[in-house]
């Protein structure tokens, strides 16, 4: 629940104890005061989430605290009310940042309005803020693959986005658990409400509770505010607990409630919250082997294994994987504002006869890494690739794939004796280049630094390559 505490500023006893009482019956925490003076005084000792103020009072007018209000760092809603109204005060209020505007008498239904209103605001501003301080992540890629086990992921997904029950999803790193999660999700009844990640192996053990569930003020050491936690942001939408295995024990036990009874608490509160939300989990372990060494609770392990979803590897897809490597280096080549002539055949026998243990993720970073290094207009080729290939007789087993899918492939014999690349001395300068740009994440001074060339040198080279990193006009800045 958003809203908690409210203050009501009115000077007439009997339209403020017939606010106070309705508001009292929605379980909200009610103030009512009948001056600035005390408005002011009950604002500065505490934080709130919404104030209703008259417009005439006895000592001031309301559109004064309205003003005052909009300069605090953390500032409540305001509604007006007023038994004096008119387009010009109207606009005037709104103007200075009234949520909304009332005019007396009022009803309970408008009241009900006005509530809704202002709980819906404040959690799609909590949840923006949010979402505009997560690490940016390329995570709005859909699930690319041809395979048959792709294709009976993405049916199960389907069956399984239309529920609202709990789903886990397993698998090794870099499969795109992730990925499947954000499928689920927009697949949903639930697409429009908000998705909440946790990263539980990225938050320190000590505050990820707090992250969890929130706090209320004082707390703890630095708790200067009441905070909701990630379950209270994703009310009515889902929430993604990323790596579910990496929470502690005492932690368990509170998601464990949170699952049963879709309740909790703050870190330091004594209210209970219910919250409405789809639980999503993700692991790269067995939970059942970490069950087994009393390290993740079993009746948690019962609550989220509702629904099951395994995304397989990329060694057991192998017929993805050059689909998977066509998809991406089209996108790195926009990105990257290169030119590439496609994959080698080579090329592509190493990209199949390799093992990826970094999954999907691995194959990504690998071609980006390819597409960096790759001459303007030519091919992906091994070398670009930063891994050694498997052995001959595994390549020739490979290149007879290619050969039924690309008839210019050159033939296995041919492959044998195709002569080791020797680089031009232009292209391996451009490799340094790119290469040095790429490990100082594309700041040009640190890069031309760390080759012993200037600015100027690089300024040249990167107009000669077709690369844009910035403008003219910084890099002038730069020398």
């Amino acid at each position: 629940m958003p809203i908690e505490k409210i203050l009501i500023l009115e000077d007439n006893d009997i339209i403020r104890r017939s606010l106070e009482a309705q508001l009292h019956k929605r379980r909200f925490d009610v103030v009512g005061v009948s001056t600035l003076a005390s408005a002011q005084e009950h604002l500065a000792k505490d934080t709130w989430d919404l104030v209703f103020v008259d417009v005439r009072l006895p000592d001031g007018e309301g559109t004064d605290l309205l003003r005052e209000l909009q300069n605090r760092p953390v500032r409540p809603l305001v509604v007006i009310m007023t038994g004096h109204a008119s387009v010009e005060s109207a606009v005037t209020c709104m103007r200075n940042g009234a949520f909304d505007y009332l005019i007396k008498p009022f009803t309970a239904d408008q009241i009900d309005i006005t509530l809704k209103k202002a709980e819906d605001f404040i959690q799609l501003i909590k949840v923006n803020h949010y979402l505009s301080h997560e690490e940016a992540e390329e995570t709005g890629y859909e699930l690319l693959g041809r395979s048959s086990a792709m294709e009976g992921l993405r049916n199960l997904i389907r069956k399984v986005a239309r529920t609202q029950a709990t789903v886990l999803v397993q698998g090794e790193s870099g499969t795109g658990k992730e990925l499947v999660s954000r499928a689920i999700y927009r697949e949903s009844p639930r697409a429009n409400s908000p998705f909440i990640k946790v990263n539980c192996a990225a938050i320190p053990e000590n505050l990820i509770e707090s992250e969890f569930f929130g706090h209320e003020k004082g707390a703890f050491t630095g708790a200067l505010n009441k905070r909701e936690g990630r379950f209270e942001l994703a009310h009515g939408g889902t929430i993604l607990l990323d790596e579910i295995s990496e929470v502690s024990p005492q932690v368990q036990s509170k998601l464990l409630r949170v699952l049963q009874e879709r309740e909790l608490e703050r870190v330091g509160g004594n209210r209970t919250i219910k919250v409405d939300v789809r639980v999503i989990a993700t692991t790269n372990r067995n939970l059942e082997e970490s069950i087994a060494r009393k390290e993740f609770r079993q009746d948690l392990y019962f609550r989220l294994n509702v629904v099951p979803i395994l995304v397989p590897p990329l060694r057991e897809r192998k017929e993805d994987i050059l689909h998977l490597a066509e998809q991406f280096v089209q996108r790195f080549a926009r990105k990257h504002g290169v030119r590439v002539n496609g994959i080698n055949p080579t090329c592509r026998a190493s990209l199949l006869t390799h093992s990826w243990p970094g999954n999907v993720r691995e194959l990504q970073n690998v071609i980006e890494r390819a597409v960096i290094l790759c001459a303007e207009g030519e091919e992906l080729s091994t070398e670009l690739l930063g891994f050694i290939p498997k052995g001959s007789a595994s390549s020739r087993a490979t290149v007879d794939q290619l050969k039924t899918e690309d008839p210019n492939s050159p033939s296995p014999s041919n492959v044998d004796t195709l002569p080791k690349m020797i680089l031009p001395l232009d292209q391996v300068e451009k490799r340094a280049i790119l290469e040095a740009l790429e490990l100082c994440k594309g700041n040009r001074t640190h890069a031309a630094r760390q080759l012993g060339i200037s600015i100027r040198t690089m300024r040249n080279k990167l107009k000669e390559y077709g690369v844009v990193i910035g403008s003219d006009s910084e890099l002038e800045g730069e020398e």
